[in-house]
């Protein structure tokens, strides 16, 4: 009887996903609680709008420079461990090869066929470090463009999201008009996203919505209320 063949489906873009979410979380809500702010302070939209393409240009460098340098920091942390596994192999093979046998006995398999895994691991250098890293030390190896992706990514997710708050302050000239209309845009836009991030992470798409939708709003109400006080 013709069986149908068992497809996997995975996602396997988490990095990417994580970067777009840090970039666009930030965007969407630290301009708008500035712009939110600036609102109750000032009446003139020039001014959010310099302002507010200020703090994009600003907040999109440095989101980027702080990806870069996570992705650099991941990278060389990777590369030491693995200098010094790589090292451990010469000097003390025994004891690494006990730490292999220990791992697949922690799989269920027996002692002796454990020693014997180790052993025939041992003869293939690069396969052993290999496997060490992984499993021994839950360390998958980066991808060597990560940094500059990660920097490139974040920064544009940063500038996307930043705009959208700002928008309306380029259409409406009063600054009520302006206000309410950067309110509505953003919170469907936080709803959106949240519920997009929820997809992909949580796989609970609708309280990530709300819960999303409710930070960004409660940063811009609080930017809104201190700026009127101070004024």
């Amino acid at each position: 009887m013709p069986q149908t063949q068992h497809v996997e489906k995975h996602f396997t873009s988490s990095a990417t996903v994580r970067d777009i979410v840090i970039g666009m979380a930030d965007g969407l809500t630290v301009p708008f609680a500035l712009a939110a702010g600036l609102s109750g302070a000032v009446d003139s939209t020039r001014v959010v709008i310099t302002a507010g393409l200020a703090e994009i240009a600003a907040g999109s460098i440095a989101m980027g420079l702080g990806g870069y340098l996570a992705a650099r920091t991941d990278a060389e942390h990777y590369a030491s461990e693995r200098a010094r596994e790589a090292r451990e192999t010469v000097e003390i093979p025994e004891e690494e090869k006990r730490e292999v046998a220990e791992l697949f006995e922690g799989y269920g398999l027996s002692e002796t066929l454990s020693k014997k895994a180790a052993d025939e691991m041992s003869s293939d250098k690069r396969r052993w470090i290999d496997f060490m890293m992984r499993f021994e030390l839950g360390l998958e190896e980066p991808d060597p463009r990560r940094a500059r992706t990660s920097a490139l990514t974040i920064a544009l997710s940063y500038v996307a999201g930043g705009l959208v708050p700002l928008a309306p302050y380029f259409v409406f000239s009063t600054m009520g008009g302006a206000l309410r209309a950067s309110i509505a845009v953003t919170l469907l836009a936080l709803l959106v996203f949240g519920y997009i991030k929820g997809r992909f992470t949580v796989k609970r798409p609708f309280r990530s919505a709300w819960q999303t939708a409710v930070v960004g709003g409660l940063a811009a109400a609080a930017a809104f209320v201190i700026a009127k006080l101070i004024a």
